[in-house]
């Protein structure tokens, strides 16, 4: 990383800092991977996001609260605590589970001050001690989605696919919504046909000789048959 060393007068010390280039650049790298991990739905607040903190307008109190300058109003700035901030973004609940670009803004800087070593007082860069930004989670900033609890609805079906029997679980929070989904798993592997086992014989024709038969009558019984060459058939095989 490119360094500039300045002489400071008030001390009689000669203090390094990273070049503005470098800050930059720490700035874009932490900004991608705010919007990897942030709601689709922030839209553009990461970029006017990074406006803010390229524009050194993060300000970190000895309070603990944090100040970030409005992007559109030179005379407000917005003061963060915890997690609330006091724009009405925030305050209206118009920003994706309280992402505004100010809250964002404060995470961007904070990470970006540990990227590159810099005490919390301020948003200059200083010496880095870590090799690259990516390598811990951004600092108030959501990390990776825990391990979701065990879903309230659930249904486990075995199906056979290409010859094999398989369990197949599916979960969900609805269970209206799971059953259709259950309906499409089954659609889209439905039950084997049973194998026939042979033609089903015709009452009053014989399978055998395929050809029809009489039905007799005698001493109150009845049944079907036919003449042939050899004799009278019932229409069974022998």
């Amino acid at each position: 990383m490119a360094m500039v060393t300045e002489y400071d007068w008030e001390s009689d010390t000669l203090t390094t800092h990273p070049t503005r280039q470098a800050f930059r650049e720490a700035v874009a790298q932490v900004a991608e991977r705010a919007k990897a991990i942030l709601p689709a739905a922030v839209n553009g607040r990461v970029e006017s996001a990074v406006k803010l903190v390229l524009a050194g307008d993060v300000f970190f109190k000895e309070d603990g609260t944090i100040e970030v300058g409005s992007a559109s109003h030179p005379e407000t700035v917005y003061t963060l605590c915890g997690h609330a901030c006091n724009c009405q973004d925030f305050t209206y609940g118009k920003a994706p589970e309280g992402w505004c670009q100010h809250r964002i803004a404060a995470g961007i800087a904070k990470r970006v001050q540990e990227v590159l070593a810099q005490p919390p007082a301020a948003v200059t860069p200083a010496i880095p001690s870590q090799p690259a930004p990516s390598a811990a989670p951004l600092q108030g900033l959501p990390a990776a989605a825990p391990a979701l609890p065990e879903a309230p609805a659930s249904v486990n079906v075995r199906l056979q696919i290409a010859g094999r029997e398989v369990q197949w679980t599916l979960r969900d929070s609805d269970e209206t919504r799971l059953a259709a989904r259950l309906e499409t798993l089954l659609a889209r592997y439905p039950q084997p046909r049973p194998r026939e086992t042979g033609p089903v014989q015709e009452v009053g024709w014989c399978a055998v000789h395929n050809t029809e038969m009489t039905l007799n009558h005698k001493d109150g019984r009845q049944w079907w048959s036919h003449r042939t060459d050899q004799g009278w058939c019932k229409g069974r095989r022998r």
